[in-house]
């Protein structure tokens, strides 16, 4: 229901009151054939959104998919086949493209993070830093990619950073308030330092967020603490150095930039000539 209500916004916003440049084309009333092809090397989301675009705008057309998500993709592959009136074609393409590339482009992104970790014991996460109201679509490419979701919101995980410890006044009083509530919420808080580190496992939580910390101190701190805690990276994680921190022995590697700075997967539309 969300997907379908976001795809008719989507085009209410591209279309409005009509296309006009289509409308004085002045089409002749024939069945067109276009295809959907990768102009890059990538892995594939969003291709059934797309579809549903295209379905959206004309539920007469045909569209034959040759790829799903998951896909890897090279330039010049067919991802799906349009069959049917041209200016249907044409209204449906830049939404359709515009979700596809996007996703993909997170997919891309995740999977080739993942690629470099695999053969460590090390889950990468995303996190919510991603485009308001496209969440849902957006750590569903991450998962296409490979990677793991780390809380969808704000209401289903006990997650205490800087912020909250600076209201609270310290790492041990923000705990001891989620405590008294007596919560079946696993405990998770952001550190940035050993002294932060041995506080936080004093106050009971179940897992650190160790942020902005080198290989190094990451690595002394899970040696100390292994038994007792399970421990995150976050801050800074790129190609360079994410087979470092997984090297560290921790569990999860958080990383915002899988939904904030991927590049979109380059894909374009072309009718047959």
């Amino acid at each position: 229901m969300f997907i379908d209500e976001l795809i008719r916004k989507s085009l209410e916003e591209d279309i409005g009151t009509g296309d006009i440049t289509t409308k004085y084309l002045d089409l002749e009333p024939v069945t067109g054939i276009a295809f959907v092809v990768a102009k890059a090397n990538g892995v594939l989301a969003g291709v059934d959104i797309a579809k549903q675009v295209f379905k959206t705008v004309d539920p007469e057309l045909k569209v034959t998919l040759y790829r799903k998500d998951g896909d890897r993709v090279k330039p010049k592959d067919e991802i799906m086949r349009l069959e049917g009136r041209p200016e249907s074609i044409l209204q449906g393409e830049r939404t359709a493209l515009n979700f596809m590339q996007r996703l993909s482009g997170i997919a891309t992104k995740t999977a080739n993070l993942v690629n470099l970790i695999k053969d460590t014991d090390a889950k990468l996460l995303d996190t919510r830093k991603t485009t308001p109201l496209l969440r849902s679509l957006e750590k569903y490419a991450v998962r296409i990619g490979g990677g793991f979701n780390h809380r969808f919101g704000l209401f289903d995980m006990v997650l205490i950073k800087e912020n909250h410890i600076r209201a609270c006044g310290s790492i041990t009083k923000a705990v001891q308030r989620i405590k008294t509530h007596n919560t079946s919420y696993k405990i998770e808080v952001e550190v940035t330092n050993p002294a932060e580190l041995d506080e936080a496992f004093a106050a009971g939580v179940d897992r650190v967020m160790l942020d902005n910390m080198t290989p190094t101190q990451i690595k002394a701190a899970v040696k100390k603490y292994r038994k007792h805690l399970e421990f995150e990276v976050s801050g800074g994680i790129t190609e360079e150095n994410i087979l470092a921190y997984a090297k560290t022995g921790v569990q999860f590697i958080s990383s915002g930039a899988l939904t904030h700075s991927y590049k979109s997967l380059d894909i374009s539309l072309l009718f047959k000539e």
